[in-house]
């Protein structure tokens, strides 16, 4: 860990037992409140970026979004929301996906994404893959293709990088 991922660290607040028993939630909002600390945490993701080839920043409701924006911004990059299924007004692709006690849908717009656009994903947080993997199948649905993955934090022993086999996947933090 670098002393820019250090200070990052410290600046994450974990809540023992959230939102269920033996759950160690990592808490951004106290990140995200220090403005050096969310500086930072842009930084370090664009950092990751590097000098990748892509047509478009892909960000999923709602913490895709508080990072995916000053990235787009940052790199002259259009932005593409993903979003929680019902809440777009127009033509959608729509994509359902597995939670631990359930199903969701993510949706994108039709007119989004290009047929052959190079897109990233940008979230705040890996887990178990889920979601992430509902993205990228929802992305190529639309005719995109993802070339990179970029999160804040990841959460190793939950595996969510091995349902990305095949796609760069890079996080700033890992637990």
């Amino acid at each position: 860990m670098n002393k820019v991922q250090e200070k990052l660290d410290k600046k994450i607040r974990t809540i023992q037992d959230f939102p269920v028993e033996g759950v160690l939630f990592r808490d951004i909002t106290t990140l995200l409140k220090d403005a050096e600390g969310l500086h930072d945490a842009v930084d370090q993701m664009q950092h990751l970026i590097g000098e990748k080839k892509f047509d478009l920043v892909v960000g999923p409701e709602s913490r895709g979004f508080i990072f995916g924006m000053p990235l787009a911004y940052n790199l002259r990059k259009g932005f593409v929301l993903i979003r929680k299924q019902g809440k777009l007004p127009a033509a959608v692709y729509s994509r359902e996906y597995a939670l631990e006690y359930g199903t969701a849908a993510i949706e994108i717009h039709q007119d989004a994404v290009q047929r052959g656009q190079k897109v990233i994903i940008v979230d705040d947080l890996l887990a178990t893959g889920g979601t992430a993997k509902a993205m990228v199948d929802l992305l190529e649905d639309a005719g995109a293709e993802v070339v990179g993955l970029y999160f804040l934090i990841e959460l190793k022993d939950l595996g969510g990088r091995n349902k990305l086999d095949g796609y760069p996947v890079y996080s700033v933090l890992q637990y």
